[in-house]
């Protein structure tokens, strides 16, 4: 073990060489460098995802249109009137980890909050679904299409409109890159609330659409509270302008909330103000290792005691993870000796010499009580970023292999790594994990945000296995369920979590969710997709909604022929007529009583007649309930509720299934 004296050596004057021990001068490796290698289509790995039959086509005219309103060639990229290289769709298409592959024919690339609004209300009155997309480092298949959405990219809107240097306010457009925001800001004495290892290819709205957290939340807290406004755009092209600069600003509902953490799903963020820190002039940074869990959590209680306002980060790194780090990196490890767990420490404030000696006292004091077994101190900024890059390679290095099934979790941090262990348990039972091609699973590590109860359990994989997925899913998350914990800390949703959202929402949340979603997005053209709010599928609710938008005096959408020809190709098999479920019942009834509703669903009705009045609904409702199936239906429904007997469960199945 290392010895206080050791580390004293260490905390010296920065006079003469550095004295860290073992450490790599290995620079640190941007989150795009790993060579392009395609996956699955998303449709091909999650076949229970259909494309919904509301949706137009893009067509040659609808094109043309974002053509001359966007007014040069190199702001679309249109595989839908010419022939384009799959190499320049990709980018969009595709996501870093390759598990996630979209069929996107057009990519719109805006250069204004004006140009979004043209667009939005543009597809909104043509049914044409939507994807926003930032840096597209998302993590759970939120930000890439899955069939034919259009997708419209922040990478034009680059812009850092302002920044106060009293107040530390910095207003920006979406597309800005993380890290070039925040070098902008180092040049003024200040730095970005927000950290992570993808900030050199992130945009700012991108981080914000998800609410990321990242590797100093700990200190500065999360983007809820942080951002003090933004500008979006809802999905029928309404500019919401609410670029705030205060901190204090208690006028009605906070609405901004809705959009920070909301995927895309209601509308498009493309501006944002946010208030930015000061930066600290003294920055040190630890690397220690332990024989424990329990000993590094008694490590974090004692740095959140003794270090308390300096304390800026404190990483939560497995012996597994620094293995896959110096196995893909052939680098030097930090510590002369292996542990079972490490963990980095950052420190940050205004003065370096009573920093240090706050530190010193630290790391003596927590090795004097065995709680640390060995550990090294940075000296210079180069050292700094080894140390770091031993972190934030982490998730490159495990991504290597051929893929990685990730789960950004919370967890109460007593239990914080017992889910690694039983993760790793389960997978080493199944077989599945072995050091040659035939075991699709390379190693199982677990690393985090130690300070934010943050877990992120990665399994590498030599190439993404439905076996796997099928050991992993739902276990994990009816594991986190069961301790009361988060399925998703900080990458959101998407994809890949949507089917789980139950496992930490309950019921009442996610339909107030949903209510939020129909109230903004009546269409569903935003990210229509990805997460539960954006459920795809059609419901008997969504099937009304949808007739109900355009009464006959309107002028209907081109998806409008569409739809109706899809109503009037399906069939009716009696023997489905029971399995009308007590959630279709329940929205049916609830919309029913209505008025204003039921007139206008009947004069919609009533204006596809050709439509309509074809199949007979699942059931009559009689004194406010829903009863089954039966002779007279048909009388009873164009009776008393004028005939919307194309809705029957029938329909309902065969357009999720179109």
């Amino acid at each position: 073990m290392s010895t206080p004296g050791l580390l004293r050596a260490a905390l010296a004057s920065n006079s003469g060489p550095a004295v860290l021990r073992c450490v790599s001068n290995t620079p640190m490796r941007r989150f795009q460098d790993s060579a392009p290698r395609r996956g699955n289509f998303t449709t091909d790995s999650y076949p229970e995802i259909k494309r919904d039959p509301r949706f137009s086509q893009i067509t040659a005219e609808h094109v043309a249109y974002f053509r001359d309103l966007l007014g040069k060639d190199s702001a679309l990229v249109d595989g839908v009137t010419a022939d384009v290289s799959s190499d320049d769709m990709e980018p969009y298409n595709g996501d870093w980890m390759r598990k996630y592959r979209g069929h996107c024919k057009l990519v719109l690339k805006p250069a204004s909050t004006g140009e979004v609004s043209k667009i939005l209300k543009y597809c909104n009155d043509n049914m044409l679904a939507v994807v926003p997309q930032g840096g597209n480092t998302g993590l759970v298949g939120g930000s890439v299409p899955v069939f034919d959405e259009i997708v419209i990219s922040t990478s034009r809107m680059n812009q850092i409109r302002s920044f106060d240097e009293v107040s530390g306010v910095l207003v920006v457009d979406a597309g800005v890159v993380l890290e070039i925001a925040d070098q902008f800001l180092a040049e003024k004495g200040y730095l970005f609330p927000l950290d992570l290892g993808a900030k050199g290819s992130c945009h700012i709205g991108g981080n914000v659409a998800t609410n990321a957290g990242g590797l100093r939340l700990l200190r500065y807290g999360s983007l809820h509270g942080n951002v003090l406004g933004l500008q979006a755009v809802l999905p029928n092209g309404t500019i919401v302008d609410d670029l705030c600069t205060l901190r204090k600003n208690n006028t009605g509902y906070d609405l901004k909330q809705l959009f920070i953490g909301g995927e895309g799903t209601i509308g498009m963020i493309t501006a944002v103000s946010i208030q930015c820190p000061q930066r600290g002039r003294a920055v040190n940074v630890a690397f220690l290792g332990a024989d424990s869990f329990e000993k590094i959590q008694l490590a974090f209680r004692e740095a959140k005691s003794q270090l308390s306002e300096i304390l800026s980060a404190f990483e939560l790194m497995d012996s597994y993870s620094q293995d896959m780090v110096h196995r893909v990196r052939q680098n030097k490890r930090p510590l002369d000796s292996e542990h079972p767990f490490y963990c980095l420490i950052e420190t940050t404030g205004s003065n370096s010499e009573h920093d240090a000696e706050k530190l010193e006292k630290f790391l003596e004091d927590v090795m004097s009580k065995d709680i640390i077994a060995d550990g090294v101190l940075a000296q210079d900024e180069t050292q700094i970023k080894s140390l770091w890059s031993q972190r934030e390679g982490i998730t490159e290095c495990v991504g290597h292999f051929g893929g990685t099934y990730k789960y950004d979790v919370s967890i109460p941090l007593k239990d914080l790594y017992r889910l690694v262990d039983d993760t790793r348990e389960r997978i080493e039972a199944a077989g599945l994990k072995g050091d040659t091609e035939e075991f699709p699973v390379v190693e199982v590590v677990g690393y985090g945000h130690m300070g934010d109860c943050n877990l992120h359990l990665n399994v590498a994989v030599r190439r993404y296995d439905k076996r796997v997925e099928e050991v992993l899913e739902p276990f994990v998350y009816e594991w986190i369920g069961k301790i009361n914990g988060s399925i998703s800390a900080e990458h959101g949703i998407g994809i890949a979590k949507k089917k789980y959202l139950g496992f930490s929402r309950n019921d009442t949340m996610i339909d107030l969710m949903k209510q939020v979603k129909k109230l903004y997005d009546p269409n569903g053209i935003m990210n229509p997709y990805g997460t539960v709010i954006s459920d795809s599928n059609t419901s008997a609710w969504d099937t009304i909604h949808f007739l109900s938008l355009y009464p006959p005096s309107t002028t209907k959408p081109k998806a409008w022929s569409q739809q109706a020809q899809t109503m009037d190709n399906l069939s009716l098999d009696t023997a489905d007529l029971e399995k009308l479920n007590d959630k279709d019942k329940t929205e049916l009834r609830q919309f029913l009583q209505n008025e204003n509703q039921k007139a206008r669903v009947q004069a919609t009705v009533h204006s596809i007649a050709d439509v309509c009045f074809k199949k007979c609904i699942t059931g009559t409702i009689k004194n406010g309930k829903l009863d089954k199936t039966e002779e007279g239906c048909m009388a009873n429904c164009a009776e008393r509720f004028f005939d919307i007997s194309s809705l029957t469960m029938k329909h309902l199945q065969q357009i999720r299934q179109t």
